[in-house]
């Protein structure tokens, strides 16, 4: 495999010092890693245990001549096959959705023709602030990758999102973005690793899931989305790894454990799913579980909405992607790619026309006129090409295995 490699924009928030943290999960995962670091984020770690880590330079100057001579500001732009931004300051966030460029790393970012992923971290109150949400949105249009943050105790004393995620989870995420198939997992429970049994039979096979719901927000506290609970998609995830596939989990706002051995990468909204599919791709198999919001509302509130005593104003919605339509008319389209379609009526004629209007393998159908979606079981219709097949009422878990069995079973012949 070809060796992937990153380079690592540190700028000067108090998370800072999980960045050396994060250089040696990278490391281990056999990824070389340049760094760049802002003036402000001397003041919480040294280049030199940086550059330590790092086995190179760390670069920080715009004006050192040495530097701009042997590797400059455009190439540094352009050499690393990912930028990351980790921390991500409101500061440094600001500046690129401005287009500013007043330093090393801020020039790199404007002159980048490479994808960018950035990491925010900072106080509660500066991430929820209308200037911070509004640069979110200006570089998230822009095609920036925005990591979520973590929400708990900060620094400060004070509790709420804002958290820089744990290294082990940026490293997932990085590493789906490179596309990577040969990430460094833990076994799975009570079982060796991977690698050591590769008679399992999705060994080798990459296969990317969504699940849960979206939240398509009307304002600062309200969203618009549905009952999905994201638990069959997560079981769907669980035997995807036991299988000895490769697994890339995009998950909606759910409070589900992450299977072990999947690679998870959590999403707000229909457009940021969307996203996260394309940047996982290619894979060999595409699972769209996920029950997406159809629409959105056109123009989110900045503010709370406040109610006045008179008739509220109607919302004016507007569509969202179809993820799974565009992936099977991308240039990525998986050998495999499997919808799912969640019925209330009519169930066969449904799935079948929706087969044909979205331009996938196969369509799992499940009706949930009942309590499906928050319960524990599935009753499955699966159609296909060569026709439908009616599968018994059973425990979501079995539903799973049986659905890899049949993707396994695909392959085989």
């Amino acid at each position: 495999m070809t060796e992937k490699s990153i380079l690592l924009i540190v700028s000067g928030g108090i998370a800072a010092y999980k960045s050396l943290e994060l250089v040696r999960l990278l490391k281990k995962q056999g990824v070389s890693v340049r760094a760049v670091m802002t003036k402000s984020a001397a003041e919480f770690v040294t280049p030199l245990s940086l550059g330590v880590l790092t086995e190179d330079h760390v670069y920080g100057n715009m004006f050192d001549l040495k530097e701009e001579s042997e590797i400059g500001h455009i190439q540094l732009s352009r050499q690393a096959d990912l930028i990351v931004i980790c921390p991500a300051t409101a500061n440094i966030m600001a500046k690129m959705a401005a287009g500013i460029a007043d330093d090393l790393a801020t020039t790199i970012l404007l002159a980048t023709d490479k994808p960018v992923l950035a990491v925010p971290a900072m106080n509660v109150r500066m991430w929820q602030h209308a200037a911070t949400q509004r640069n979110m949105k200006i570089l998230a249009d822009d095609g920036i990758n925005i990591m979520q943050p973590d929400e708990g105790d900060m620094a400060c004393g004070e509790y709420g999102p804002g958290r820089l995620p744990d290294p082990e989870k940026i490293t997932t995420h990085i590493m789906s973005m490179l596309g990577s198939t040969h990430i460094v997992h833990a076994p799975l429970a009570g079982q060796p690793d991977f690698a050591e049994h590769q008679h399992r039979p999705l060994y080798g096979k990459k296969i990317v899931i969504t699940a849960g719901p979206t939240h398509e927000p009307i304002d600062p506290v309200r969203y618009i989305a549905n009952r999905s609970s994201g638990r069959q998609g997560f079981a769907i995830a669980e035997a995807a790894a036991e299988a000895g596939a490769e697994v890339i989990l995009v998950a909606g706002p759910v409070h589900l454990t992450t299977p072990a051995g999947v690679i998870r990468m959590d999403v707000e909204s229909a457009r940021d799913m969307e996203r996260a599919v394309q940047n996982a791709m290619p894979c060999d198999v595409a699972i769209m579980v996920a029950a997406v919001a159809d629409w959105r509302t056109a123009d989110a509130a900045d503010q709370k909405i406040k109610k006045n005593g008179d008739a509220p104003a109607p919302l004016k919605l507007t569509e969202n992607p179809d993820i799974l339509t565009g992936l099977a008319k991308s240039n990525h389209r998986p050998p495999l790619l499997i919808g799912f379609a969640a019925e209330t009526e009519k169930l066969s004629q449904h799935a079948a026309a929706k087969l044909a209007k979205k331009g996938c393998d196969w369509i799992v159908a499940n009706d949930v006129s009942g309590d499906v979606m928050g319960g524990d079981n599935n009753q499955i219709l699966l159609v296909t090409q060569n026709g439908n097949e009616q599968w018994a009422d059973a425990p979501k878990h079995v539903v799973a295995r049986k659905l890899i069995a049949k993707i396994a079973e695909h392959f085989q012949k």
